[in-house]
């Protein structure tokens, strides 16, 4: 990084800071002013140079975040280090976003090597246990060293992992037999380490969706998933402190007739010490960090204080936040202190500001600031001032950036361009040598610019800098071309996508059979017949009915799952009400397959307008979107101007969550019609939703000449008059309405293109309206609710989908908290949220008691705005709330869960959800997915109230939430919830209910073969194959313990269809379980030989002592004729009948014969098998 460095030895000021923060003995802090933030993290860099460490304090979390990310530019090795979320210890149940990214700084730390952390003030106040605890608490294991996975097991309990039976989450591990699983909290994959006795034998890396290995690692280290670490002494005498003070201060409560807020202590202190007691470790522990260690240390005694360079961005701003982080704690500690909910001594777990001013003192630091200000809390030790500036913005005009290095050339200044990327970088430094500039591109950061010259690097800050005394400048990209897009991550594409559907099946879920309907899954059982051992699925029908399946059979069952809370009707064995069922559906799936195929026909047939090429115009115009697009993005927008560009009709569906660049796609469409002239509709549901849009359209259009107009209730008449008059004249390019657009006096000049929003929220007249309006007009839909990946394969080809399923980058995850309901918590989320300039959603779903609760927040923080919005308000009165509450009028809305729909508002990001215990899963999805709209972080707060719970379901409740905080299925199961509510909006209301009648998989696989002989494919022949023989052929517990993994195995294996699929089984068993016992092995080869007797015809296999039955289907394609030669072959073992309607093969097997094809059944199904083969007709397989 010499190119940057060296300019700066000319300015003597430089040098001289430089050499203090070097030299021995520093003492006082020395103080830069005149600094600029673009210029600031280059000063950092260049004062501490390559033997030290950064420390880089500043006194936002947004501004931390943001000097991280630019800060990489100079070291890839920079980390954020987030303050501990400290009010909001109490909760049951955290996400730990916050944990992982401390734990990855402590482990960088403990690294050695030189690095950068980047953190905010108040985090420096929290006080941390001594880092001897956490370094102890690192696991090393390399292969071939020895391991006791019993004390192993211990040490990761105490260390904060949670066992599962499963690692699929951060901070979870699972044993299984020799084979233990951990996900590490600061991996990106979790680890699977085999032992071979005592001894490791492999470690590998795995991908924790699939459960299948990566690759082979020699040796690993696992940090702790906590901070603080106990030993035994530790956790007694702690233990003894915590029991001594808690009765000491509950005798005191009761002395004041507090009863209450006595017993609420102890049963806080009584569930820490029991939890303790049982795993030796709490997440919930660093409240009571002062209890289990008398010593207590800042981060920055973390850091080799000789080797650190410690920098402090604008001390005075540091100082105004450090006093409100101390006044915030101390108000709100003594306020839970009066009312029981916490131990005097958690008063203790912050330092104050002046303590870290004075460590700060001590260490090499330097404070960097725009102006000088004497501060009391800092002992300044020099002021250096020194003179930088910003670079002006170029605005895109690469006119004005060549006459400006023009000058800087004639003034001798060095300038140093970077560029995102090194194409543009090398394209830019060829333009500008054509403009007669001496520039050259290098990728060498240590090459010297000499006067008068321009080099281009390869390289991102957000902002340029300039240092007019040495005549030094950097330019970057965004200063020439605005505001840099956000990049993407790169997402891993997984390989094959995991057969769910029976992750979450548990006893007393209803399942469907293809075959008997609908009954009650009661699990798996063992059944031995005859000596041989196999695993049946017990289904319980209507009247007690009981049916026993083969486990290998899992393919015919599918869990039921339909969109409405009623349970669904049993129905009987053997009764004739399933098939009339089955049929009613399969005629009216028929029939809308039929209509669809037609309508897609019809519109193929019709011509429409051919739209040209993208042009200039549009290019810049799609150049400007802020974002980085994401791959679904960009695909849908390619797919859109396609279809423009055709001369077919479009009528194209984009489904994607509230915020995943659905209305971005409209715009590009919208603009590209535009251009020729063409006029635009955008119709969306809601007055509001229209506001919206149509600020969204008038930002994005604004610097071309595009008009936009709005019609709806929040314009005046006299506006409406002159829009109305715009589009019939056409000088109103896009019109963006509520159903108002669809009125009698709404005419057109030239209308080009349709945009519905939310289709299925319109009523039917609306809808009749609507499809008038398409005719020989382009369309385009949107939706929010999901539409699941099954329905969108077998609609392909009749429908024109797009599906965006990657989340825009930016999303900052939200920290979920579980808890009791706490008025002084909720007083302290909504204090904290309104301090950092946001708003607050507060849930409560009953209309008759929510004035009751506005008015309970209200007296919580009584400066607030609130304000209360509910479906049983008058329509105009709930529009005017939302509109105010998006204008940033309103602070807090307390709300039913009307929210739920579709709104964007990035500036609300706290949630407090009341009786959260009271909501769906996929409702509480819904809600959440409200906040965490802005790359700050989110929170939600779900509570619930203890006392009028019953412990088990309380239990059961919590453990869904705590799912549902962004580990594992709950989000499958909520998800599964909006995807068929999706696919009855797709579809229409008389599909739902027969989707309820046969459940949405066989809904599903009905539609798809309906599609197929729509469009003229030959349906294959549906029959079943099964194989029932004497051989043991189960999955034992001792190799599966976990009923939900058995039964995805089972199902899977039930699915395999090739030679390859039982490998790739097989491997997978290995890699996840160990080696298979044989009873495994032979259920695997009974899965290949079902698939290749289904191949040539075969309904089942049976075995009745020594004979082994063939039951052929009675419609099988085979050539009969070869038959006699076929029998003739086996020496007379085997017989053919064909009486009745299905023909049977009979072989006679011999026992304890040494030759194995004549005695094995399994060698002899698949020799048979093979000769079937050579039979069938020709063609059919």
């Amino acid at each position: 990084m010499n190119a940057f460095i060296e300019p700066l030895q000319a300015m003597t000021e430089y040098r001289e800071i430089r050499s203090r923060l070097h030299g021995q003995g520093m003492s006082g802090i020395l103080e830069v002013t005149g600094c600029i933030d673009s210029q600031k993290l280059h000063l950092i860099h260049c004062l501490s140079g390559e033997d030290y460490s950064r420390l880089i304090v500043t006194f936002s979390e947004q501004r931390a975040r943001e000097f991280c990310d630019e800060y990489r530019f100079f070291d890839r090795n920079v980390r954020y280090f987030p303050a501990k979320d400290i009010l909001f210890y109490q909760s049951d149940i955290r996400g730990n976003e916050l944990t992982k990214e401390r734990i990855a700084v402590l482990k960088m730390l403990a690294g050695g090597q030189g690095c950068t952390v980047v953190t905010t003030f108040d985090a420096l106040m929290n006080r941390m246990a001594p880092p001897e605890g956490f370094l102890s608490g690192m696991k090393k294991l390399a292969v071939g060293n020895t391991m006791d996975m019993n004390r192993m097991v211990k040490e990761l309990a105490a260390m904060g992992y949670e066992r599962s039976y499963q690692a699929q989450a951060p901070g979870q591990f699972a044993v299984r037999g020799g084979i233990l699983d951990v996900y590490a909290l600061t991996e990106e994959n979790p680890y699977r380490i085999e032992l071979w006795g005592d001894e490791i034998d492999s470690i590998r890396s795995f991908e924790a969706s699939s459960q299948r290995s990566i690759e082979n690692l020699e040796q690993i280290c696992i940090c702790p998933a906590l901070e603080l670490l106990l030993d035994q002494k530790q956790l007694r005498e702690g233990i003894g402190r915590l029991r001594a003070q808690q009765e000491q201060v509950t005798a005191g409560l009761r002395g004041q007739q507090k009863t209450e807020e006595a017993a609420r202590l102890k049963s806080t202190v009584d569930a820490l010490i029991e939890e303790l007691e049982e795993i030796g470790a709490s997440s919930s522990l660093d409240a009571y960090l002062t209890y289990f260690t008398t010593q207590t240390v800042s981060l920055l005694d973390y850091f080799d204080l000789d080797k650190t360079i410690l920098a402090l961005d604008e001390p005075a701003r540091l100082a105004q936040q450090s006093k409100a982080v101390e006044t915030e704690f101390m108000d709100s500690m003594q306020q839970r202190l009066e009312k029981g909910y916490i131990l005097p001594g958690q008063m203790d777990t912050l330092y104050l500001a002046k303590e870290i001013f004075a460590k700060a003192e001590r260490l090499r630091t330097v404070a960097l600031a725009t102006l000088e200000m004497k501060l009391a809390e800092m002992n300044v030790a020099q002021v250096y001032p020194i003179q930088a500036r910003t670079v002006n913005p170029y605005n895109n005009s690469f006119e004005l950036l060549v006459k400006d290095l023009h000058q800087y050339k004639k003034k001798n200044y060095k300038v140093i361009l970077l560029s995102g990327s090194r194409t543009r970088a090398q394209r830019l430094t060829q333009d500008l040598m054509d403009e007669g500039l001496s520039a050259f591109y290098t990728e060498d950061y240590d090459h010297i610019v000499k006067p008068g010259e321009v080099m281009t690097l390869y390289g991102k800050v957000k902002r340029g800098y300039e240092y007019p005394m040495l005549k030094f400048v950097v330019i970057s990209e965004s200063d020439i071309f605005g505001a840099e897009k956000k990049k993407k991550k790169r997402r891993h594409v997984k390989n094959g996508e995991k057969v769910s559907g029976f992750s979450d099946l548990n006893v007393g879920d209803y399942v469907v059979h293809e075959n008997h309907g609908l009954g009650i899954y009661c699990g798996i059982e063992k059944i031995e017949v005859d000596g041989t051992t196999k695993d049946y699925i017990k289904i319980e029908y209507d009247k007690g009915g009981i049916l026993y399946i083969l486990a290998t059979q899992l393919d015919m069952i599918q869990k039921y799952s339909g969109a409405g809370e009623r349970k669904p009707k049993l129905n009987a064995l053997g009764s004739l009400d399933w098939k009339k069922t089955k049929t009613k559906v399969r005629t009216a799936v028929k029939e809308i397959a039929g209509e669809l195929v037609q309508l897609y026909a019809a519109r193929e047939n019709q011509k429409g307008y051919v739209y040209a090429p993208d042009t200039v115009w549009q290019r810049e115009f799609e150049e400007m979107f802020p974002f980085e697009e994401t791959e679904d993005q960009t695909n849908a927008i390619e797919a859109t101007k396609r279809d423009m560009e055709s001369p077919k009709i479009m009528d194209r569906l984009i489904c994607g969550d509230v915020g995943y660049g659905k209305t971005e796609i409209a715009i590009r469409a919208a603009f590209k019609a535009v251009q020729e002239s063409r006029q635009v509709v955008y119709l969306a549901p809601t007055t509001i939703l229209a506001q919206q849009v149509y600020n969204n359209f008038v930002q994005r259009m604004q610097d071309f000449p595009v008009a936009v107009g709005l019609l709806c209730r929040f314009r005046t008449p006299a506006q409406q008059k002159k829009t109305l008059l715009g589009l019939k004249q056409g000088t109103v390019d896009i019109i963006v309405g509520t159903h108002r657009v669809l009125s009698k006096d709404v005419q057109y000049k030239d209308l080009g293109l349709l945009i519905v929003d939310e289709e299925q929220r319109f009523g039917v007249t609306h809808k009749e309206k609507i499809k008038k309006l398409k005719t020989n007009v382009d369309v385009l839909t949107l939706t929010a609710t999901p539409i699941p990946r099954t329905l969108h394969m077998s609609l392909i080809g009749i429908r024109d989908m797009s599906v965006l399923e990657e989340p825009p980058v930016d999303r900052v995850p939200i920290q979920t908290y579980v808890m009791e309901y706490n008025e002084e918590m909720v007083r302290e989320a909504i204090v904290r949220e309104l301090a950092r300039g946001g708003q607050v959603y507060y849930v409560f779903n009953r209309v008759n008691q929510i004035a009751d609760v506005a008015a309970k927040v209200q007296s919580l923080v009584p400066d607030a705005v609130t304000a209360i919005a509910h479906g049983q308000m008058k329509e105009r009165e709930l529009e005017n709330i939302m509109y105010q509450f998006i204008n940033g009028e309103i602070d807090i809305l307390v709300s039913t869960t009307i929210i739920e729909t579709g709104l964007d508002i990035s500036n609300v990001n706290t949630m407090i959800i009341q009786d959260a215990d009271n909501m769906g899963l996929s409702q509480l999805y819904q809600l959440r997915g409200r906040v965490g709209r802005s790359n700050r972080t989110a929170y939600a707060f779900l509570m619930y109230r203890r006392d009028k719970m019953l412990k088990e379901v309380a239990e059961k409740r919590l453990a869904a939430i705590k799912e549902f905080t962004d580990l594992g299925s709950g989000f499958k199961i909520a998800m599964r919830d909006l995807e068929i509510r999706g696919a009855g909006n797709l579809l229409g209301a008389q599909q739902s209910g027969h989707m309820e009648a046969v459940g949405y998989d066989l809904y599903c696989k009905m539609l798809n073969d309906a599609v197929r002989q729509a469009k003229g494919v030959a349906a294959a022949e549906e029959f079943e194959t099964t194989i029932d023989i004497d051989i043991d052929a189960y999955i034992p517990p001792s190799f599966i313990p976990n009923e939900f993994q058995k039964l995805d195995i089972y199902k899977r294996v039930a699915g395999i269809g090739s030679q390859e699929e039982a490998e790739e089984m097989m491997e997978e068993l290995l890699d996840r379980f160990g080696e298979p016992p044989r009873s495994v092995c032979n259920l695997l080869k009974i899965a290949q030989l079902k698939a290749k007797a289904h191949q040539v015809y075969i309904k089942e296999v049976t075995q009745k002592g020594k004979t082994l039955r063939l039951l052929m289907y009675e419609r099988a394609q085979i050539e009969t004729s070869k038959i006699p030669e076929l029998v003739k072959r086996y020496d007379g073992r085997l017989t053919f009948t064909a009486v009745g309607r299905n023909p049977v093969f009979a072989y006679n097997m011999v026992k304890n014969s040494r030759d194995a094809k004549k005695a094995d059944p399994l060698v002899l199904l698949a020799c048979l098998t093979e000769e079937l083969a050579q039979i069938c007709s020709p063609g059919v397989l």
